[in-house]
């Protein structure tokens, strides 16, 4: 089997974990961003390419790690060149140019890998396992919570540039909702304090309810606060016969509250802290690559988590619900034909 060579565009926080398990990998990389390239390319041996254009044309797939509100157009020159693409979420600013890349994806011929990490998470994949398994039910409630310190770089602060605490933060819930629970029917959004002029505040915080078509509720909270605070991610599914929680904050098992068999055990197996979820997700989409099947996330999750999070800036804007249908391309995603193929 041939090394893959794989061009990284940007050089980000981020791009570390991507490097890192690109190295592990075993794959040739080449690396270029404005900034922090060099120390990329020293760190994880890379090849420092001057320019995206020449990226392109050196290599076999290319992985976007660059500021939200370039991932489309980056991904369109790729896809444009016949390459394969991974793109860190959110796949694009809108819903619009996400379904647009997509379809030039498919058009073209190449695969187009959303990169969702927290669907490759341990314990995120255990309580889609065990909701799958009928352990807890029929699903009713979900509630997840994600808080961190804010970022420190300045375009996470404007919506306009594909930043802010829904697009960036709480979009990985968004994303566990809809794989938990089905395609979402209509969307409600707070957020405390509010963006003004285009800049969002520090510390925020921001609740959305989903109504998904299943009948399931979605509570999602997500706040960026004071630096140096701890992360803590939360989540809890409840069903008519238990639920499933899991706090970063408590341990590192996912906790079962429901009516067992005889000698079961109270926990589900912890997944092996061992592996990182960034290089589970990259190894997934490069199998799915060389083996022709589909990875855990696909476009039309892509799509349909940025249309999520559209949809509830869309709802702080008018202080009412607002239905999803009018932030989905229809012709562009057909959510229920991805759900009826899983």
């Amino acid at each position: 089997m041939s090394t893959l060579k794989v061009g990284l565009i940007g050089a980000g926080g981020i791009s570390r974990v991507h490097a890192d398990a690109w190295r592990a990998l075993g794959a040739e990389g080449y690396v270029t961003s404005l900034v922090g390239a060099e120390e990329i390319a020293e760190e994880y041996g890379f090849e420092l390419v001057p320019d995206v254009d020449t990226l392109i044309g050196l290599v076999d797939i290319v992985d976007i790690v660059t500021p939200s509100s370039t991932h489309a157009d980056f991904a369109q020159r790729a896809i444009a060149r016949g390459l394969d693409v991974i793109c860190e979420k959110p796949l694009a600013a809108t819903a619009e140019a996400a379904a647009t890349v997509a379809r030039s994806a498919e058009e073209a011929g190449v695969r187009l890998f959303p990169a969702h990490v927290v669907r490759y998470m341990g314990e995120y994949a255990q309580i889609k396992a065990g909701i799958d398994a009928g352990r807890i039910g029929t699903l009713a409630v979900q509630r997840f919570s994600r808080a961190g310190s804010a970022p420190q770089t300045p375009w996470f602060f404007s919506e306009r540039a594909g930043g802010g605490v829904i697009r960036d933060l709480m979009i990985h819930d968004i994303d566990q909702a809809v794989w938990f629970a089905g395609p979402v029917a209509s969307v409600y959004a707070v957020q405390n304090p509010p963006t003004i002029d285009d800049r969002v505040p520090a510390p925020v915080t921001s609740h959305v309810v989903l109504t998904h078509r299943s009948g399931v509720i979605s509570h999602i909270h997500g706040s960026w606060v004071a630096p140096g605070m701890p992360f803590r991610t939360s989540v809890e599914v409840s069903g008519s016969d238990g639920r499933l929680r899991y706090d970063s904050a408590e341990d590192q098992a996912l906790r079962t509250d429901a009516v067992l068999p005889a000698g079961d055990a109270d926990y589900l197996p912890p997944m092996s802290p061992q592996e990182s979820p960034y290089y589970a997700e990259i190894a997934d989409f490069v199998a799915a690559l060389r083996e022709g099947r589909e990875a855990r996330v696909s476009p039309a999750d892509g799509i349909e988590a940025v249309a999520v999070a559209e949809a509830a800036y869309a709802s702080i804007a008018s202080g009412a619900p607002v239905a999803l249908s009018e932030h989905r391309a229809p012709e562009l995603f057909a959510p229920d034909a991805e759900e009826a193929a899983r």
